[in-house]
């Protein structure tokens, strides 16, 4: 058999293609150090610099000594710790409701019929065009008409309600979810209730894991509805927390970033061991419509 040759132009053609995508990745690699290396290593160096080299100038790059005394300093001048239980308790309650109210609405849009179906999960996703800040004031005024400003209410009892977002993707994904092995439990006796809660929900693991972490990233870092509603300091979360050290006329920025790294840390954590399931989840999103 004669040896196969490859002809000069298909060898320069897979040259090119190879350079092409290369210099793909390498642009790509540039913008993401440009715009996620760069603000994340200033926050790094500022949090262990002592203060005089923040606004020394000539500018001062590198720590020199470094100042690991920031992380206990934050937590001596502020009570840290409670801060963090106070957000991950809004964290925990946001992620229940979320989870209830959620699938079964989903549950509802996906595997049941009755009349105006699809108009209301129409007008269901038109709300996912109305910004929060149109809804902001009523929001309040209803909140305070009910005497829950200045407690937890506010931030927790709206997730019991559900997310057009999250029923959006959990509804797709149950869609995906063959009917038959509803018929076959129905045939075994079981009632509408334990289809959802036996057969439908292990199913959908990977859209709740999606809501579990995107909720709890959401709220982690919330702090509009926090300086909204929270008045009382003993019930602040680490966003209010961290704005404390922002002063008229005095700024820690070396405290600012050093809670902000810990406060940065649970979030990196969680979607490095969540990422699989978060990409997964949000990709069968659109297998069925």
């Amino acid at each position: 058999m004669a040896a196969m040759t490859t002809s000069p132009r298909t060898f320069s053609y897979k040259w090119s293609q190879r350079f092409s995508t290369l210099l793909v990745f390498l642009i790509l690699t540039a913008l993401a150090i440009l715009m996620v290396g760069i603000p994340i290593g200033w926050v790094v160096l500022t949090a262990l610099k002592e203060r005089s080299q923040i606004i020394a100038w000539p500018p001062v790059y590198l720590p020199n000594p470094i100042r690991w005394a920031n992380f206990t300093d934050i937590i001596e001048q502020l009570p840290f710790i409670r801060f963090i239980l106070n957000t991950l308790f809004i964290c925990v309650m946001n992620i229940i409701g979320q989870v209830i109210s959620c699938s079964i609405v989903a549950y509802t849009f996906a595997r049941h019929r009755f009349p105006g179906k699809e108009f209301l999960f129409l007008v269901l996703l038109s709300t996912l065009m109305i910004p929060h800040q149109i809804t902001l004031i009523p929001q309040f005024a209803l909140f305070q008409k009910l005497g829950w400003v200045g407690t937890y209410l506010p931030l927790i009892v709206p997730a019991f309600f559900g997310s057009p977002f999250f029923i959006f993707l959990m509804r797709q994904y149950i869609m995906t979810i063959p009917r038959d092995l509803d018929e076959a439990a129905r045939m075994d006796g079981a009632s509408t209730w334990q289809v959802f809660w036996h057969i439908i929900m292990p199913l959908c693991i990977p859209p709740l894991i999606v809501i579990t972490v995107l909720t709890f990233l959401w709220r982690w870092n919330d702090f509009l509805n926090p300086l909204i509603y929270l008045s009382n300091f003993d019930d602040y979360t680490i966003q209010l927390g961290l704005n404390m050290l922002k002063g008229r006329y005095n700024i820690q920025w070396n405290l600012i970033m050093a809670g902000s790294l810990i406060s940065l840390f649970p979030c990196v954590v969680i979607y490095f061991f969540t990422q699989k399931y978060l990409i997964g989840g949000i990709a069968n999103v659109g297998i069925k419509g």
